[in-house]
């Protein structure tokens, strides 16, 4: 996992989405949230079944939510995911070597949501302190 919160997210693209989105901003990030949850665990668990075909909508629909954020990282993470288990679709396999990208796939989901939690909070004073450097979660500097 990225340790630089701009690795992470592309905070233009998630500005952008939220003045594109206006009033339903909100709501729809809460739907990310809910929706993001739901295909991850989706995934694990059609991991865990070795079940290729059940490992492609999810990952497709976490692909295109995190997108439309600014989420490039977990996007191309899901991407990878539904990609690949639909090849095993195709080959006949089981989706194995996509273990390690699904390990990896809830702890990035869940920093990426810490740092939109963080950017949409209306109370985090985002300023540096007067001389020092504001330190962002995970420990990158602003």
């Amino acid at each position: 996992m990225a340790s630089n919160p701009t690795s992470i997210v592309d905070f233009h693209t998630l500005s952008q989405a939220r003045q594109e989105l206006g009033a339903a901003f909100v709501r729809m990030m809460s739907y990310f949230r809910e929706d993001g949850r739901k295909s991850v665990l989706a995934i694990e668990e059609a991991m865990r079944a070795g079940n290729a075909a059940a490992l492609v909508l999810p990952a497709h629909t976490l692909k295109g939510e995190s997108l439309q954020f600014g989420a490039q990282p977990l996007a191309e993470l899901a991407e990878k995911i539904e990609m690949v288990a639909r090849r095993c679709i195709e080959h006949h396999e089981e989706p194995n070597e996509l273990l390690g990208d699904v390990v990896r796939l809830k702890p990035l989901f869940e920093a990426t949501l810490a740092l939109f939690e963080r950017e949409l909070n209306p109370l985090v004073d985002r300023r540096p302190v007067f001389g020092r450097k504001a330190v962002l979660p995970g420990g990158g500097l602003f």
